[in-house]
């Protein structure tokens, strides 16, 4: 649960960091905040949920 709503956060800042910044108009992004959530609900969600688990506890692993 906390990765997935830092994730939903991060993805969020960035977004929005787009659209001010003009590298990506409004109408593109409400397009791609839809296909999210529509995404989320397909039978593709439990893979993708496994999959950005799997990145973040390689990401976690990494020692400097």
């Amino acid at each position: 649960m906390a990765i997935s709503l830092s994730m939903v956060l991060l993805f969020a800042v960035i977004l929005v960091v787009m659209i001010r910044s003009g590298s990506i108009k409004p109408g593109p992004a409400i397009v791609a905040v839809l296909f999210g959530f529509f995404l989320a609900s397909t039978g593709m969600a439990p893979s993708i949920n496994r999959f950005m688990n799997s990145v973040a506890d390689t990401i976690n692993q990494i020692s400097f």
